[in-house]
Parts: structure tokens; C-alpha cells; sequence
């Protein structure tokens, strides 16, 4: 549903991404991590169309994205970290716009508004407007609007920022139930939400993949999951030390 096959990114002489390559099944929830710099907004953005690649294939839901853009957008849902919100509308006007944009009317686009204001617990706050929001119910608007047409795949960068703990445990518990019939990958730095919601890792570093596997397969002979990220990035190039992946 979500693959990444040979991806490169080149800024002149400055490769963003390097050959990058995994693939999600339906059903799957993927943590994407690594540090900040490694390419993992290039990677998600090649995915979601918005940026081109200088060399691989994006797919959604087997769509190239290049090339079957409209109709792989059609299978997507997409969250970026700073959700594409306008702070005068209101969480209800929001989602009348994307839904109108995205070709929904009527009865279906009512039941939809319903069935996502619900699930993104958004009823108390559904005609303030969004820069009188908190940032966890602005998050919460960006993911009413991003499940608004029931895509099969979903990207989503750092989905819990600004939450507080409880909002943050709605969330992984909407995630989870959402991965039982979605695909999702996910951005993170908090690896306690990959152990919390995550069926595997991708773990990029330096523009290239480097694990890929399971998240007890990553802490493998390592104490916690820091520990491993540890060593997968800054460990092993300041001690000159190899990372030997589990699953690659």
C-alpha cells in the first residue's frame, strides 16, 4: 500500500535521501524514524506527491504518484507536523472546505463531518475559530480533516505534537484502531509511541535506510529503544562502531 522503491533526492551535490526502499501492507502501522536531518519529511513528501524525486518510484495504494497523482491523493491521507489549517475558519467550516474540495456533498459529506468529529472528540469546539484553538485541538482538526474521505493510507508526521497525555492516549488508541484496517506510516521522535503503536520500523539515518524490522527486532541487544536509536545513528559513527540491523 505505501512503497518506496529506489527513492533519491539530489540539492546539487547534497543528497537529501540516498536509494531509499521499504514497503508497508495494508493493515501495518510503521514508525519512520531517525534524527532530525536523516530525510524522513523528503521521504514523505516524494510519498505524498509534493515533492518529485531525482530518481525511484512513489507508490500509494500501487498508484505511481507520479504519474497518477490525482488518483493516489484519492488513497491518501496526509498530516503533515503543522496541519494545512486556515486560523479563521472553524473546525466545521474546515471540514466542509476539504470535503467540498475533495468532491463530497450531502448526506455523505454530513455523515462524514459526524463520524470524524466524533472520533477526533471535536464537538465542544466545532464553531470557534482555529487560532482560538489550543495546539492539541488544532492537531485534532487536522486529523478530522485528514480521515474525512476514508483513505487506506495514511502518512502522518509526528501526530501527537502538542498533546497533552490524555489527548496523546486518544490518539494512539485512534491510530491502533485505524491500523487494524489502514496503512499508516508514522513519523516520530517518541519512541514510546512506536512500542505503544507500531508493527514495525524504518529507521533512516544519513538519507539511507539502515533498519527495518520490528521494533523488538531494533532494541535487540540493547536495554531500551533510546539505546538502539543510539546506536543506529550518533553511537556507532562517534565510537566507530557498525550497526548490525536485525532486519534489513
Amino acid at each position: 500500500m505505501i512503497e518506496a522503491a529506489g527513492l533519491s533526492k539530489f540539492y546539487g551535490d547534497f543528497a537529501a535521501i540516498r536509494d531509499v526502499s521499504f514497503s508497508i501492507p495494508q493493515g501495518q502501522v510503521a514508525a519512520f524514524l531517525g534524527p532530525n536531518g536523516a530525510g524522513k519529511s523528503t521521504t514523505m513528501k516524494i510519498l505524498t506527491g509534493y515533492l518529485a524525486p531525482s530518481a525511484g518510484t512513489a507508490r500509494i495504494a500501487g498508484l505511481d504518484v507520479a504519474t497518477h497523482r490525482i488518483a493516489a491523493a484519492e488513497r491518501l491521507g496526509y498530516l503533515p507536523e503543522n496541519g494545512p489549517l486556515y486560523p479563521d475558519m472553524t473546525p466545521l467550516s474546515l471540514l466542509k472546505f476539504f470535503g467540498h474540495a475533495r468532491g463530497l456533498t450531502g448526506a455523505y459529506l454530513r455523515q462524514r463531518i459526524d463520524t470524524v468529529v466524533a472520533r477526533c472528540a471535536l464537538q465542544g469546539v466545532l464553531e470557534k475559530p482555529l487560532y482560538k484553538l489550543s495546539k492539541g485541538y488544532r492537531q485534532r482538526a487536522g486529523m478530522a480533516q485528514v480521515l474525512l474521505h476514508e483513505p487506506d493510507v495514511l502518512i502522518m508526521d509526528e501526530p501527537t505534537s502538542g498533546l497533552d497525555p490524555n489527548q496523546t492516549r486518544e490518539v494512539r488508541q485512534t491510530i491502533r484502531e485505524l491500523g487494524r484496517h489502514k496503512t499508516i506510516l508514522l513519523s516520530t521522535h517518541i519512541l514510546q509511541e512506536v512500542e505503544a503503536m507500531a508493527d514495525r520500523v524504518v529507521f533512516i539515518n544519513r538519507g539511507r535506510v539502515v533498519f527495518d524490522g520490528t521494533p523488538a527486532e531494533m532494541q535487540f541487544g540493547h536495554a531500551t529503544l533510546d539505546e538502539a536509536f543510539y546506536a543506529l545513528t550518533e553511537g556507532a559513527v562517534q565510537e566507530g562502531g557498525t550497526c548490525t540491523p536485525a532486519s534489513v
